[in-house]
């Protein structure tokens, strides 16, 4: 069957199955496409032309335990149909860049649709069930993804009584447990260990060992996060007009970002108590006040670094309200693992 998207607008969405999507990249190889690129731990699995660029790259850490990176670019919104059979994965994700909408068809104990977003992490469960991914042109999609299946996970031992509920039964046996869980923003340390396991500086066996180990502590970090959602207080009570005031310290904490309020002054100007602008944008948004503006301004630095090469780092450390470059690369450097010099030159290659 041959796949034809020739006559499709520029903007029009491409809506595949994956049976279809592994027929079209069956085409690109038969037309000479450097699809299929084998790799000492894996494989490099590049988009089709007609798709875009980048694609994913693959590594099988040991039986049962994969390392997937993917870079890629979409030439047009892509709508990808997957269907999860019984032997799907435990899945940890952490997204670098772009972001992805879920809808879910067959799950009434999965949110129908939903949103995965540049900064955050999730970690997932979802076998017997069937999702439409979204996928947007023209931006960077950039994602580590760790899975683990059942056989990985029956070589583990030890107590799982510290774990979430829903991991515990899972680890326990209940390969039908489904459970898909934000865990928030991708923390300093998360960070770190992404940026070590795209910059391994090892080949063959070392590759494979220091890989597996950052992955493995990337696990740790993941379920750690978890855990301890767990143990947090009993969240404030939030009306409907406390949200919106909550939506509207955001967008303010935005729009100030270089020159930002007090948490008062930002209290007062939605009209909130300072205990309930706390504890309530906590609540909403995962994150401190002043966390949020921080990784606000981190991700808008990222993008000037990377779109941008003209700027300084002086220059972009003035645009997302920095006075001073040094203490700019320094939060910078804490957030990202790496400098902004160095992230900039790295997106120039």
């Amino acid at each position: 069957m041959e796949i034809d998207l020739i006559n499709l607008g520029l903007n029009m969405a491409i809506e595949l199955t994956d049976l279809e999507l592994e027929e079209l990249t069956a085409q690109a190889q038969r037309r000479g496409e450097p699809v299929y690129q084998p790799t000492a731990l894996g494989t490099q699995l590049n988009l089709p032309q007609c798709l875009g660029s980048g694609g994913d790259l693959n590594f099988t850490l040991r039986h049962g335990l994969n390392l997937e990176i993917r870079k890629a670019t979409l030439k047009q919104p892509l709508r990808q149909r997957r269907q999860h059979e019984a032997s799907f994965p435990l899945t940890s994700k952490f997204y670098l860049a772009g972001a992805s909408r879920v809808q879910t068809l067959d799950a009434s104990d999965i949110d129908n649709d939903y949103q995965e977003t540049v900064g955050h992490h999730y970690l997932y469960h979802l076998p017997n069930h069937t999702e439409i991914e979204h996928w947007p042109a023209h931006q960077l999609i950039h994602i580590v993804t760790v899975s683990a299946d059942a056989t990985y996970l029956n070589s583990l031992h030890g107590s799982h009584s510290a774990l979430p509920p829903p991991l515990q039964k899972l680890l326990q046996g209940d390969a039908h447990q489904r459970f898909h869980q934000p865990l928030g923003h991708i923390t300093p340390a998360m960070w770190q260990l992404v940026q070590q396991i795209l910059g391994c500086p090892h080949d063959g066996l070392m590759q494979q060992l220091y890989l597996e180990s950052k992955v493995l502590e990337l696990l740790t970090l993941q379920l750690s996060a978890w855990t301890n959602e767990q143990k947090t207080p009993t969240p404030v009570k939030l009306c409907s007009q406390d949200i919106e005031q909550l939506y509207q310290a955001q967008a303010s904490l935005i729009q100030q970002a270089t020159d930002p309020p007090s948490l008062k002054t930002l209290a007062r100007q939605v009209g909130l108590n300072e205990r309930k602008l706390k504890h309530g944008f906590r609540q909403l948004f995962g994150t401190t006040v002043f966390g949020y503006l921080q990784d606000h301004r981190m991700h808008q630095a990222q993008t000037l670094l990377q779109d941008d090469s003209s700027l300084t780092i002086a220059g972009v450390a003035a645009a997302v309200g920095y006075k001073s470059p040094e203490a700019f690369s320094t939060a910078f450097r804490r957030k990202f693992a790496v400098s902004p010099k160095a992230y900039q030159l790295g997106r120039r290659g």
